[in-house]
């Protein structure tokens, strides 16, 4: 018999490594057979049906696999729609506010703000607040990429003004309320709102895509505090947890492990989690969140996009270049932070790997450039930054 390797099996199911061991060990894949000790999978073995989906209604289990759609707050988001299909589940909404936040939400995932801007700026006042909050969102960050500073400070003080004013708002509106706060400070690397009840307070009232989405916020939190495993852990449980594939904070959820991975030397489990987005995003174009992560990837997309995908890779760093530019606009002033705004985005992965403790080698094989190239990289960028030790690197990386 044939059989494949439990990384094999994690990255053709898209679930992680340490999920794939686990069945073999609960007897969930027949046929697994260990090997010293790794695990054997019979090739052609399908991905094993979460045993929560016998507890859902009759109804549900019987209807064929479609898009499951909960309205109101970040419609697409919400969404698990079937990657290649994401034009045609936002044409077969009805006409109205919610098809034109999810057409939003499509333009801003796939890196085109300036149509994301267009349709929201008419949503940011009205009488339904989660309509209200997702255009604030989405406006916020778009403006961000069209170098609109103002106008994404006034989105951000609009969400500000009605988190202060949700004390005695209904349950499930400051659920959105937190949410929305939430993900607005923690992707700007900005203190989190006073008042913000914990998570667990709020996250059981939200639906289950943006719930998956508010758990990613918690996992990039939680990197940014260097508790690198603790994020992993957040991430395998989501990932986890879902019964079925909701694309955009699934790419999202594999960004910040590879964030993780990358922090802690583990190239070749980033690269994994990095292979996982690029197959749920790549269908539907929605690679606006590699362009924004990319200074936290570790020259990660220069090792595996750009080999392979060159015209795509180029298309990612206009976007890093558009949103990076606005990101430090609103994060340098507001934290006091000297985050680097001068930097090529080469200089700045390599800057990076090198602040946290790598060595020029290490850079090298990971980048898949010469050594004498790296240390051109960091040479140009402490020069442009004016210190003299890669030490003080660390006080203008992201980290």
């Amino acid at each position: 018999m044939e059989y494949i390797t439990a990384r094999d099996a994690a990255q053709k199911w898209n679930i992680s490594e340490r999920l794939v061991q686990k069945y073999c060990a609960m007897g969930r894949i027949e046929g697994a057979k260990k090997f010293g000790a790794s695990w054997g999978i019979p090739a052609g073995t399908v991905k094993p049906k979460d045993p929560r989906k016998a507890q859902t209604d009759t109804k549900i289990r019987t209807q064929k696999r479609q898009s499951v759609y909960y309205p109101g707050l970040m419609p697409l988001m919400n969404t698990a729609f079937e990657p290649g299909k994401c034009l045609e589940f936002i044409h077969d909404m009805a006409d109205g506010p919610q098809k034109r936040i999810a057409m939003a939400e499509y333009y801003y995932f796939s890196g085109q703000p300036e149509k994301a801007v267009r349709e929201t700026e008419l949503f940011l006042t009205g009488a339904d607040r989660d309509i209200q909050l997702s255009a604030c969102l989405i406006y916020a960050y778009a403006n961000l990429s069209v170098g609109k500073i103002q106008q994404a400070r006034y989105a951000l003080a609009l969400v500000s003004e009605m988190f202060v004013a949700s004390t005695k708002k209904q349950p499930e509106m400051r659920a959105a309320l937190s949410f929305i706060s939430s993900a607005a400070a923690v992707l700007l690397h900005l203190p989190l709102p006073q008042g913000l009840p914990p998570m667990q307070e709020f996250l059981p009232m939200l639906p289950m895509g943006i719930r998956m989405f508010a758990l990613y916020v918690t996992a990039h939190y939680t990197y940014l505090q260097k508790d690198y495993q603790k994020s992993l852990g957040i991430v395998e449980a989501t990932l986890g947890m879902q019964m079925e594939v909701y694309p955009i904070p699934c790419i999202y959820l594999h960004l910040v492990a590879v964030m993780d991975y990358m922090s802690l030397k583990q190239t070749d489990k980033a690269k994994q989690h990095l292979l996982a987005a690029w197959e749920l995003a790549r269908p539907d174009d929605l690679i606006e969140g590699f362009g924004e992560h990319h200074g936290l990837l570790g020259g990660m997309l220069e090792a595996v996009i750009k080999p392979e995908y060159p015209e795509d890779f180029k298309r990612i760093i206009a976007i890093t270049y558009r949103f990076s530019a606005g990101w430090r606009k609103i994060h340098n002033p507001d934290t006091g932070h000297d985050v680097a705004d001068n930097l090529t985005t080469t200089e700045f992965a390599a800057s990076m790997l090198a602040a946290r403790g790598w060595t020029n080698k290490e850079i090298s094989n990971h980048m898949n450039i010469s050594v004498n190239t790296v240390k051109w990289h960091i040479t140009n960028a402490m020069q442009k930054l004016n210190i003299g030790s890669r030490q003080d690197l660390k006080k203008y990386m992201l980290l």
